[in-house]
C-alpha cells in the first residue's frame, strides 16, 4: 500500500498491485515535474523500501517517506489511493479516518464496485471530508507520460480541486462527471475494462485460429499493426513474444482482471442483462490462475485459447 501526499495543499496516493505500483510512479514523476507542487510529496508504503526506492528515483527534494500511514494522512490536505480491491481500499480509508480529517480532500483512483465508492463516500463525507472518484484508463506507459484519461466524479467544489492535477498532469484527458454520484467514476471504470478484457479475448482467438489454419501469427500481426495501432498491437506483441507467460511478475496480475470481470458480471445481473464475452474470458482468465498461480497475466487469455485449440500454453520452447 502506498501512499503520497503533498503538505500545504496536499496530495497522497495508496496502492498494493504491482501494475498498480508502475502506475503510481509515473503519476508521482508527473505530478513532482508538472503540478507545481508547493512542498514534497509525502510517501507511504507497508514496505518501506518500495517507498524508499520510489522516493530515490524522483529525486532530492521531491518527495518525504512516511513511517505510518496516520503521519501521512495528518500532513496532507489531499489524499489521493489507489488500491488493487475493494477489502485493501476500504481497509486504508478506515485507517485513513482514525485521523482527524474534516476539510481533507480524499481522491480515490482504485477501481471497485460502485457500492464499495459509494461506502467510502458516506464514511469520508460524515468526518468532514469531501470526497472525489478518480479512476484512471491506461498502461504504466502512459502513466510515464503523462497520458492517463481521468474519471471525475463527485461535487463540483471537489472535483476542481483535483483537476489541476489530471489533465496536463497526470493525464491527457479528464471525463468529467462533476456534481453527479462518486459510483458514477466506478461504473464508467467497470465497463471501461470490459472492452480491454473483450479485445485481448479477440486477439487470442486471432492468433489461435491464424496458427490451427495455416495463416500464421506474423501475417495476423501485421494486419493489426495497420489496422488497429496502439493497444491492440501491443498485446499481439505480447502474445507472439511469449511475453505473457514468461515475466516474473505480471504486468497486470490476473487476479485483478478477474476481480474487474466479477464486478461488470455481477453490475450486468443486478440491471438484467448480460456480458457473454465477459463470461468468455473470466472462464479462461480462470484456466490461466490454474496455470500459473499469481504470477498469471492477463495476456495469459492467449495461452488459455491456445490450449483449448490443442495447444500448449507456453507458444515457445
Amino acid at each position: 500500500m502506498d501512499w503520497f501526499g503533498k503538505h500545504g495543499s496536499g496530495m497522497y496516493f495508496t496502492l498494493s498491485i504491482r501494475v498498480k505500483l508502475i502506475v503510481l510512479q509515473g503519476m508521482c514523476k508527473n505530478l513532482v515535474s508538472k503540478g507545481n507542487l508547493e512542498k514534497p510529496l509525502i510517501i507511504f508504503n507497508r514496505t518501506k523500501q518500495r517507498a524508499d526506492d520510489l522516493n530515490a528515483k524522483l529525486g532530492t527534494g521531491k518527495s518525504v517517506v512516511a513511517s505510518e500511514l496516520g503521519d501521512a494522512v495528518q500532513k496532507a490536505d489531499i489524499v489521493f489511493t489507489c488500491l488493487g480491491d475493494d477489502t485493501a481500499i476500504t481497509d486504508a480509508i478506515a485507517t485513513a479516518l482514525k485521523q482527524d480529517v474534516k476539510d481533507k480532500l480524499f481522491v480515490d483512483c482504485s477501481t471497485v464496485h460502485p457500492s464499495t465508492t459509494g461506502t467510502i463516500a458516506n464514511s469520508i463525507e460524515s468526518q468532514g471530508a469531501e470526497f472525489v472518484s478518480c479512476p484512471v484508463f491506461g498502461a504504466p506507459a502512459m502513466a510515464e507520460s503523462g497520458q492517463l484519461v481521468c474519471v471525475l466524479a463527485g461535487p463540483s467544489s471537489a472535483t476542481d480541486k483535483v483537476k489541476p492535477y489530471c489533465k496536463g498532469v497526470m493525464g491527457r484527458a479528464n471525463i468529467d462527471f462533476s456534481d453527479q454520484p462518486q459510483q458514477k467514476a466506478s461504473l464508467l471504470k467497470i465497463i471501461g475494462n470490459t472492452f480491454i478484457l473483450n479485445m485481448i479475448e479477440s486477439v487470442s482467438e486471432g492468433h489461435a485460429l491464424a496458427e490451427k489454419s495455416g495463416l500464421g501469427n506474423e501475417n495476423l500481426h501485421q494486419f493489426i499493426e495497420n489496422l488497429f495501432p496502439g493497444v491492440y498491437t501491443a498485446y499481439s506483441g505480447r502474445m507472439m513474444s511469449g511475453d505473457y507467460y514468461k515475466r516474473e511478475e505480471p504486468l497486470f496480475g490476473v487476479d485483478l482482471a478477474r476481480k474487474d470481470a466479477k464486478h461488470a458480471m455481477d453490475l450486468a445481473q443486478a440491471s438484467g442483462t448480460r456480458m457473454k464475452d465477459i463470461e468468455v474470458a473470466d472462464g479462461h482468465l480462470t484456466d490461466v490462475q490454474k496455470h500459473m498461480g499469481s504470477k498469471g497475466d492477463i495476456a495469459g487469455i492467449y495461452g488459455a485459447v491456445r490450449q483449448e485449440a490443442g495447444l500448449k500454453f507456453e507458444n515457445k520452447d
